[in-house]
């Protein structure tokens, strides 16, 4: 624009096109970072909020201490006493703009409550409540920047739970780094357990189960992850446990909660469930040299359909695969049964993670993928420990990974749901160590 108008004016014009030009900018940049004008009173009395009555006149400005009639709008907004927001001018409001905001941000930060203080997601870190980032080994107090797929946000976290002394820990939990499990015989040879391992692993698994139901029994809305955590954290160590997840690889809670487009690896947070939500909560423990571990789906609240649909199916493609098992199955063939009753009911398998072995070791082989065609290598013998876990998701199987490093979800932002048992091939078929109780909370509809 301006090239063309050099072609018909004079410099002495071009020059006053140019000064026009720079004052409307800085007016505009003077419109977009200042404050706006404070507000007026009303010159009627005013009911303050801890219930005085107060006049215009008798209001002092911030600034000065001169009488004052105008008030910061921000004020205003949060309904804050006048008394503190009071100025007489507008030159002194710029003024004191530097030290007043504080006034706003402590009054958002009070509003919160101690009870619950990050149902806001506000996370502070004088109160240790941060979000997760780098599979847990660094924390933020501002929510990290990500292309989210689905409506869910990560909450801020609290900090780690403390194990008592006397119980039993894995190498891990100290400084987050498994050193038996890598470079163990283990993960290339399926082992085959004695007997006395394997009523160790019989007492495990019971102790995991009684921890996960105590979690199911939290479950309403209203209610924080990190509430069923702490309860799934206090359960496990009142049993004389550890709770495996606990700093595995950095993991900085008790156990794992993935709510709605959540696959897997949900990390308790700040968080409310709500009515509709459907949440999977991942319990493992570890107690007496050996782990136990499993996981179901429970519905918060009232549910729409398809989520109740979503999570039927995946438990029935958990029961339809620990069906076949037995010695002389290839591990493979899980992988069909589940994939079958899955895509018949129009649902996909998440092919990123799978089951595995499980005893002295929290992952182990052998390896249990869950869907059709997979490579798994080897046969079911008596005496194999492992798991079955099918993930199932409404839409496609991709996953994506969120910032916090352990948090998988699914790429369309579509719902998924989980199950999972540790089963022990017996001679003659299978045992489910991680086995609903009569004690059991009867959340399943299709159970009853």
């Amino acid at each position: 624009m301006i090239w063309l108008l050099s072609d018909v004016l004079s410099e002495s014009e071009l020059d006053y096109v140019y000064l026009t030009i720079l004052v409307y900018i800085l007016q505009t940049l003077i419109s977009l970072f200042l404050p706006k004008s404070p507000l007026k009173f009303d010159s009627k009395l005013i009911v303050m909020t801890g219930g005085s009555d107060v006049t215009e006149s008798s209001l002092s400005c911030v600034k000065c201490g001169k009488p004052a009639n105008l008030q910061c709008p921000k004020c205003v907004e949060l309904k804050l006493p006048r008394e503190g927001a009071s100025f007489c001018s507008q030159d002194c409001f710029k003024a004191s703009w530097s030290s007043h905001k504080s006034v706003h941000l402590k009054a958002k930060l009070s509003s919160i409550g101690s009870n619950a203080p990050w149902e806001n997601n506000i996370a502070s870190q004088s109160d240790g409540w941060l979000y997760c980032l780098r599979k847990g080994q660094s924390r933020t107090a501002k929510i990290p920047h990500f292309d989210w797929t689905g409506p869910l946000r990560p909450y801020p976290i609290s900090k780690k739970r403390a194990v008592p002394a006397g119980i039993e820990l894995p190498d891990w939990a100290v400084d987050g780094t498994p050193k038996i499990e890598p470079a163990s015989d283990w993960q290339h040879v399926v082992e085959i357990k004695s007997a006395e391992k394997i009523a160790r692993m019989r007492e495990t698994n019971r102790i995991a189960r009684e921890v996960l139901d105590a979690g199911a029994r939290v479950v309403r809305p209203g209610v924080t992850t990190d509430e069923i955590d702490a309860v799934v954290h206090e359960a496990t160590i009142a049993a004389g446990a550890y709770p495996s997840p606990l700093n595995y690889h950095f993991f900085p809670k008790s156990c794992c909660t993935s709510v709605n487009e959540v696959i897997c690896h949900g990390i308790p947070d700040a968080r409310k469930l709500e009515d509709g939500d459907i949440v999977n909560i991942d319990v493992s423990v570890y107690y007496k040299g050996v782990h136990g571990d499993l996981n179901e789906t429970f519905f918060v609240g009232n549910v729409d359909e398809a989520s109740q649909q979503l999570v039927r199916c995946t438990y029935e493609c958990l029961e339809k695969a620990i069906a076949i098992v037995k010695p002389g199955v290839r591990f493979r063939e899980i992988g069909e049964i589940i994939n079958r009753h899955a895509t018949m009911s129009g649902l996909s398998v998440v092919k990123s993670y799978c089951g595995h072995g499980i005893g002295d070791l929290f992952h182990c082989a052998p390896n249990i993928p869950h869907y059709a065609r997979n490579k798994a290598v080897g046969v079911m013998k008596a005496g194999q420990t492992f798991t079955i876990e099918p993930m199932i998701n409404t839409g496609v199987w991709r996953d994506r990974m969120w910032p916090d490093g352990w948090t998988a979800v699914t790429a369309d932002g579509k719902r998924s749901a989980q199950f999972e048992h540790t089963l022990l091939v017996t001679e003659t078929g299978v045992e489910v160590l991680t086995a609903r109780l009569p004690t059991s909370p009867k959340v399943f509809p299709w159970l009853n």
